[in-house]
């Protein structure tokens, strides 16, 4: 295994075509294909699938990818502090629940370490596959929550997966809620007092237990569900249809405006907010940064 294979990987990765990618890195494209094949020999694998209409990343590529990416992100560092010359396009790939405060961290991030050139990643996505994004390296950390719920279920998948998690704070349920909302007057809401009221959730796929669910008290019974994919559609039904979903109470109303408001919920339970990483990996200097960030945003 070489550098340059690994870089051969990731632009064909990038390109999902063979003649672009050879176009980018100046070689001729049987060259290409020649070291692509070398590599997976070498290692015994199938990195892509093959076909018509392009290459496509098998899963084992997937997770080859994840370490090559690491392996270049380390040799851009040796690179920079020993000879002087410019870093590349610096990537970040971040997977996460939907917190706002994530997404304040990583624009904070991107402001302090982008740069004039960048790939930045926020994926807010399903429970499993934050695990699944950190464990196969397409992400370089991942952010999610226990319970007493959830926590045995959860810690076990990401000690099977060789992943690691830290608490950040301990949060006490909220209720998201429209400001407009008929609940809005109370200073303190029970579950009695929401169920008239529709509760929303996002939607977890494959992995659809209760154990990964976002939303704490997922299996409280409920008349009204809407399932939702995305923070936006669930912010707008939590609006239009007054809606209510329950959460860490952590909201940012420069980033999603003043009509959701938090309000406390009166039961015994918590949130315990953190992040995963890899055991076995020492987190990049990007993500020991956005660490940083996150843990001044939630302490504050």
């Amino acid at each position: 295994m070489t550098l340059k294979q690994l870089q051969y990987i990731t632009t064909v990765a990038e390109t999902g075509n063979l003649t672009e990618a050879a176009r980018r890195l100046f070689i001729a494209q049987p060259s290409l294909t020649a070291a692509i094949r070398a590599l997976e020999q070498e290692y015994h694998i199938t990195v892509f699938s093959r076909s018509n209409k392009g290459m496509t990343l098998t899963a084992e590529g997937e997770e080859f990818l994840g370490y090559a990416n690491q392996v270049l992100e380390q040799a851009n560092l040796i690179d920079e502090r020993y000879t002087g010359r410019p870093k590349g396009k610096q990537k970040f790939f971040v997977s996460s629940q939907h917190y706002s405060f994530a997404v304040e961290a990583f624009v904070e991030l991107l402001e302090n370490s982008g740069g004039d050139r960048y790939e930045f990643h926020m994926r807010e996505t399903q429970t499993y596959e934050i695990i699944e994004d950190v464990a196969r390296l397409r992400s370089e950390i991942g952010i999610l929550y226990l319970n007493p719920f959830n926590e045995a279920v959860i810690r076990k998948t990401l000690r099977e997966n060789d992943l690691v998690f830290t608490p950040l704070f301990l949060a006490k349920p909220h209720v998201f809620i429209g400001k407009d909302n008929p609940l809005a007057a109370k200073a303190v809401l029970t579950l009695e007092d929401l169920k008239p009221y529709p509760r929303l959730s996002y939607e977890q796929g494959t992995h659809n237990s209760f154990y990964f669910s976002e939303e704490i008290l997922s299996t409280a019974d409920c008349d009204k569900e809407l399932v939702v994919c995305d923070r936006a559609t669930l912010f707008n039904l939590l609006i239009g249809m007054n809606g209510y979903t329950i959460c860490s109470g952590v909201i940012s109303e420069e980033l999603n405006g003043p009509h959701i408001i938090a309000k406390p919920l009166k039961v015994d339970d918590y949130m315990e907010i953190g992040y995963i990483l890899p055991a076995s990996i020492h987190p990049s200097k990007l993500t020991e940064a956005f660490i940083r960030i996150l843990e001044k945003l939630t302490q504050m």
